[in-house]
């Protein structure tokens, strides 16, 4: 394989920069709907209609970025970027991915706060979140598709989600075995972790080819010096907080808190908000369960990662405990703070990795650890919708913690039933219709304001 044209190595790009920003930024202003349908866009951007980049190499970039902490979806396009420009490039493409909904989440948190007691927003957001019930199910289905492909794999996804919603497990535990499962069932039992169909690329040459190696090649020097730049750039800020807010301040404790999560974050955000959701709520108090689902409503309708949620997650605590500062500035400080140290590894990880994956193209065992923690994935979005359920559609909880087991259960007696209603009406809309997800959230906020206006109990 002949080395790509490399910007980093005082070469041509293939791909002028100036168009390539202006390319990522209109595929950041479509970027709605989940990891999947963020992906989606990027294939038929990048790989169907300009042909920057082949297929086989698209699907190596987005594996890799499936196997890293934190939103999958915006370190492809981190990858890909490094790709044709380097540096800049990956830190460019990845930037101008969150960025549209940075600010439109940030806007929207704004909006909750200050208006969400009011009957006209609570309805709306009465009406977001059963669709969200019904949203979580169909990832669920959609990755499983994809992912449990054999008995072995399926019985991963259940171990996954057992250990999760009935024994509390901890997620990076649950994770981490996954992939050594994926890893050993390759080594002894391969049958049991099939290899993917290769993807068929019938259109013309790509400006990249997939048999091209990027001329940046991995080294100590450099692996080095972006590792300390990352580190500097990651905590810098949150050192800064600390010193000046105390290590007992909201912000501190969100800083650190989110720092770890963006290491753990596997499988995206859907895997890790149950995570999330429980300690922001049961341990730091920072929120109450029904508003997680209403955040995770909000950074549904915006562009940009769904790990967004956690900019409102941070803006709702900091608001409430200020600290000296003034609410609406604490707000709008953590939520930026919190946006910071969960992307700025992101960029790290693609960064310091990319070369070496470069190298490993075509390594099964790596795939293989791969196809483990994507199987488990199924099982924690599961937990994830579960929990939703149990907090959305039900107004009291049941909580069991005995015999060794660690879960809430709805209580029966206690439904929603105009949440119920709108559960079912999403769930015909997405499964039946296969109406988009931003469509479907649409319908379901008119539905929850239409039924709160009339008086019912939302």
């Amino acid at each position: 394989m002949r080395p790509a044209p490399d910007p980093s190595a005082g070469t041509t790009p293939v791909v002028p920069f100036g168009t390539a920003v202006r390319a990522w930024f209109l595929i950041s202003l479509q970027t709605f709907g989940g990891p999947a349908g963020q992906i989606a866009v990027m294939q038929r951007t990048l790989v169907e209609e300009k042909r920057w980049i082949g297929q086989r190499r698209f699907l190596h970039a987005m594996n890799y970025s499936m196997l890293l902490p934190g939103p999958e979806a915006q370190q492809l396009a981190t990858y890909v970027g490094w790709l044709m420009h380097g540096t800049r490039g990956g830190l460019v493409a990845g930037g101008l991915f969150v960025l549209p909904g940075v600010v439109a989440l940030l806007v929207l948190s704004a909006v909750y706060v200050a208006w969400g007691e009011t009957t006209a927003v609570t309805a709306v957001f009465a009406g977001l979140a059963p669709a969200v019930v019904a949203i979580v199910v169909q990832a669920v289905t959609r990755v499983g598709k994809r992912a449990l492909t054999s008995r072995v794999l399926l019985g991963i996804a259940v171990a996954a989600f057992v250990a999760l919603a009935l024994f509390g497990v901890p997620f990076p535990v649950v994770v981490a075995l996954a992939g050594v499962a994926g890893w050993a069932l390759h080594r002894w039992r391969p049958a049991a972790v099939p290899e993917k169909a290769k993807d068929v690329d019938d259109g013309p040459a790509p400006l990249i080819s997939d048999d091209e190696l990027h001329t940046e090649a991995p080294s100590a020097r450099r692996t080095l010096r972006v590792l300390v730049v990352g580190l500097v750039a990651w905590g810098v800020p949150l050192a800064a907080v600390a010193l000046l807010t105390g290590a007992a301040s909201v912000f501190t404790e969100q800083g650190l808190f989110f720092s770890g999560a963006a290491v753990v974050t596997f499988g995206g955000a859907y895997a890790v908000l149950a995570y999330v959701a429980q300690q922001a709520v049961g341990v730091y108090g920072w929120l109450a369960p029904g508003e997680m689902v209403r955040g995770l409503a909000l950074a549904e309708t915006t562009p940009g990662p769904l790990i967004m949620v956690v900019q409102f997650v941070a803006f709702l605590g900091a608001y409430r405990d200020p600290g000296s500062l003034d609410p609406w500035a604490a707000a709008v400080l953590a939520s930026l703070l919190v946006t910071w140290v969960t992307f700025v590894p992101s960029f790290l990880f693609v960064l310091l990795g990319a070369p070496y994956m470069e190298r490993l193209r075509g390594n099964r065992s790596l795939s293989a650890a791969l196809t483990g923690i994507t199987a488990a994935v199924v099982g924690v979005i599961a937990n994830l919708g579960l929990y939703f359920a149990v907090h959305t559609l039900f107004t009291g909880v049941v909580a069991v913690d005995r015999w060794g087991l660690s879960l809430e259960l709805p209580d029966l007696g206690t439904p929603r039933w105009v949440a119920l209603a709108i559960a079912c009406v999403a769930a015909v809309l997405l499964f039946r219709l296969r109406w988009s997800v931003l469509r479907t959230l649409g319908v379901c906020a008119v539905l929850g304001l239409a039924a709160g206006l009339a008086g019912l109990p939302v």
